[in-house]
């Protein structure tokens, strides 16, 4: 995902004098992020993304960060990243706070665009369900069927998912051909369907935040 082309000086301000801030996010998150930008006029905001496949080696997102923060901090007023925890066990928080940037609140995705606090309020009684989004119901093929091998041993769900009830589509869009699809991934996993309208939740309202960084 590539940065726009605005003309930036060395302390991070377009050609008003605007402060600029970056999103390094996910790239799971993209399209959201684009579309909230978008929406709402967020003009202030640039967005790089790096490679969702990290979250299937969570334990590379913190340096992948850190790489990222490095590389840009000059040319911004502000640096924002969006992601959550995402399985780093902490150490993106950390390293958030030692670079002196600030993140998404939460444990991952699937938290924050339910809303943090709702989530986890029923998450002790869902214990048994198996989460998608609408990026993860697009792209379920290649992030769940074939790491997990199941695209070439379906004997294996059991073994992966035999501990599950059901699959949540928490849907970011109201679109019936993801929600198709998310019922049908549902079925190949043996599970029963449920379907939760969440919108962008947390995200939406934790990147409105993010208002314009002062030049003074």
């Amino acid at each position: 995902m590539a940065l726009n082309d605005t003309a930036l000086t060395e302390h991070g301000l377009d050609a008003t004098g605007q402060g600029r801030i970056l999103l390094i996010a996910c790239g799971a998150l993209a399209r959201e992020i684009l579309d909230l930008k978008a929406r709402n006029g967020w003009e202030h905001m640039d967005l790089t993304c790096l490679p969702a496949k990290l979250h299937l080696y969570p334990e590379k997102i913190t340096d992948e960060v850190r790489k990222a923060v490095a590389k840009h901090r000059a040319a911004y007023a502000s640096i924002f990243v969006v992601y959550a925890d995402c399985g780093t066990g902490g150490l993106l928080q950390t390293a958030c706070e030692e670079m002196g940037v600030e993140m998404v609140a939460g444990p991952h995705c699937y938290s924050f665009f339910e809303g943090n606090e709702r989530f986890a309020e029923i998450s002790e009684s869902e214990f048994t369900a198996f989460y998608l989004t609408d990026f993860l119901v697009r792209q379920f093929e290649a992030f769940i069927l074939k790491p997990m091998g199941l695209d070439r041993h379906p004997e294996l769900r059991d073994m992966y998912f035999g501990n599950y009830e059901k699959l949540v589509y928490q849907a970011q869009t109201d679109d019936p051909a993801l929600t198709e699809k998310a019922r049908k991934a549902a079925q190949t996993l043996g599970l029963a369907f449920e379907r939760r309208f969440t919108g962008y939740g947390d995200l939406s309202t934790t990147l409105a935040k993010l208002a314009p960084v002062s030049s003074d």
